[in-house]
């Protein structure tokens, strides 16, 4: 997520195709098929001429089964022949995992996606006046989403949404000390286990 967000939006990688490799095929190949046909394991020197001559830049990662190519702006067989996939993150943001990343008011932002944010939010409210105020910490603490600051914001509003419950029944409101507010900084690819869902 950190790589896809920060290296890749981040840097101008706004146009993109994602999808998922079907189960019988060999996800290794496909990832040298596709970054054979479309040069995407070139040099960052050869990036820069390319750049510098009006070519996009192309980008592949792929996460078990889910790939996604990413492109810049410019020239390229890959606007040609993905034209009816290419989707833009400043209008479609990237899906993956749970999280919605799009790039707006000139940066990048990182979500829980709005299906994923409902239903995390009416599970915590189903919860809010039938658990101890240590075990309702606990499930906050087990949100799986990495705090960027979009997600913080989503996450302290479930948290005043529980405690608004919980104040109306008469129960004491839980701390939001146990709110995990900053982000880790993880290598890159190191990822945890999760299905393919674009």
């Amino acid at each position: 997520m950190q790589q896809l967000a920060v290296c890749y939006v981040g840097r101008g990688y706004w146009f993109y195709v994602a999808g998922c490799i079907p189960k019988g095929k060999d996800p290794h190949a496909v990832d040298q098929k596709l970054i054979d046909r479309y040069q995407i394991g070139i040099s960052k020197w050869a990036k820069a001429r390319r750049k510098q001559a009006g070519f996009a830049n192309l980008q592949y990662i792929r996460f078990e089964r889910f790939f996604i190519i990413l492109a810049t702006h410019g020239n390229h067989r890959f606007f040609e022949e993905e034209a009816a996939a290419i989707r833009d993150v400043r209008r479609c943001p990237i899906r993956f995992a749970g999280y919605s990343i799009s790039f707006r008011g000139n940066h990048v932002q990182v979500r829980i996606e709005k299906n994923e944010y409902r239903m995390q939010k009416a599970y915590l409210l189903d919860l809010a006046v039938r658990r101890s105020p240590a075990a309702l910490e606990d499930e906050f603490r087990r949100i799986p989403f990495e705090p960027y600051a979009p997600i913080r914001s989503q996450v302290l509003s479930i948290f005043r949404a529980v405690n608004g419950a919980r104040k109306a029944a008469g129960f004491v409101e839980i701390s939001r000390d146990g709110l995990r507010l900053k982000r880790r900084v993880v290598q890159p690819f190191d990822l945890p286990n999760t299905e393919c869902k674009v």
